[in-house]
């Protein structure tokens, strides 16, 4: 298991169609920071609970807001006309290394803030997604295919 949550949400990412069920929920209202999260915490055996889940968006909420979203909306704004400067589409290159920054330490923060939470011999049957995905994309299909590939990594590291 990734002790790591970067290191977790890498390796998860790279999983065949978590990028795309990522896009689908982030385009649905969900933070994948927040859901990437809950993989992890899943995979550590820690059980959700209102104030956990409280404290992860509350630490969530603002740095997307503040940070991430306007980064992302930035180089989404500059996809088409960067197509045809090259010069823009330099700079639309170093946004995007901004973001993935931004949602980087987005991920530590998190780490940090669930570190010391303590793994729980119940949390196994506890869906860490359910709690943390909004409620907009709680019925989303690609969660299924997030929680399937979250499991086929929990088991590869398990078996390794």
């Amino acid at each position: 298991m990734y002790t790591d949550l970067w290191k977790h949400a890498l390796a998860l990412y790279a999983r065949p169609g978590v990028e795309t069920a990522c896009l689908h929920l982030q385009a649905s209202g969900a933070d994948v920071c927040l859901l990437l999260c809950a993989t992890w915490l899943q995979a550590r055996g820690v059980a959700p609970d209102p104030a956990r889940v409280q404290a992860l968006h509350a630490l969530a909420r603002p740095w997307q807001q503040e940070v991430v979203m306007p980064l992302r909306s930035l180089r989404q704004a500059w996809r088409t006309p960067a197509q045809q400067d090259p010069q823009l589409a330099a700079l639309r290159e170093h946004v995007k290394g901004l973001e993935l920054q931004a949602e980087r330490t987005l991920l530590e923060r998190l780490q940090a803030c669930a570190q010391q939470w303590p793994a729980d011999a119940q949390a196994s049957a506890e869906d860490w997604l359910a709690w943390l995905a909004p409620d907009q994309a709680r019925g989303h299909d690609a969660l299924e295919p997030l929680r399937v590939a979250a499991a086929g990594l929990q088991e590869a590291e398990d078996g390794a």
